[in-house]
């Protein structure tokens, strides 16, 4: 095993102590598979942390996040129904609704008949709902860029194709765990 230069948390171990202490606990441990996962597991933890500073600096939430970012990957004009937006999040529709309000409280999303079928509501990114999303993602590219920037251009496309790779055994193996097990509301 190679030496770890993760540095611990306040109270958590360094992953070799981490590791020494499952193989002592449970000797079939794989030492690399174990490194392997649990750094995926810790950098996870970190970028969300640092993901969830940054977007609280734009006055918004993570959850907010999400449906900007929902909207946005529907393409221009970006809008959707409240149930379309609720499925890809993962959400019951009344999270989805109690998250509707209040975005369009901050004026980040409208919500509005469908002229074509007035039973029909849409969910409409504003102007200000597009500008927070630019601004997250530029903090985010800046935050991405200073964390990748120990790899070369090379070392960056095979980590990304091996992670690529990990993410598809696990969607294989678990087809519906894309979605949340709980409302993040």
């Amino acid at each position: 095993m190679s030496e770890s230069t993760e540095e611990p948390g306040p109270s958590e171990p360094s992953l070799d102590e981490q590791i020494a202490a499952y193989q002592r606990e449970f000797r079939d441990l794989d030492p690399q598979v174990e490194q392997v996962v649990s750094a995926l597991g810790r950098l996870n933890r970190r970028m969300n942390v640092a993901y969830g500073r940054q977007l609280a600096a734009l006055g918004i939430s993570n959850a907010e996040w999400e449906v900007l970012k929902t909207l946005v990957l529907a393409g221009a004009p970006y809008r959707l129904g409240p149930g379309e937006l609720a499925k890809r999040l993962g959400l019951t529709p009344a999270a989805m609704t109690h998250r509707i309000d209040r975005m369009a409280g901050e004026g980040l999303v409208t919500r509005d008949r469908d002229e074509n079928n007035r039973v029909r509501v849409i969910v409409e990114l504003t102007d200000e709902g597009r500008t927070k999303w630019l601004e997250a993602m530029r903090m985010a590219s800046d935050f991405e860029e200073d964390l990748l920037q120990d790899l070369s251009s090379d070392e960056r496309g095979v980590l990304g194709e091996l992670l690529v790779r990990l993410l598809r055994r696990v969607e294989h193996a678990q087809p519906d765990a894309g979605g949340r097990l709980t409302d993040l509301d």
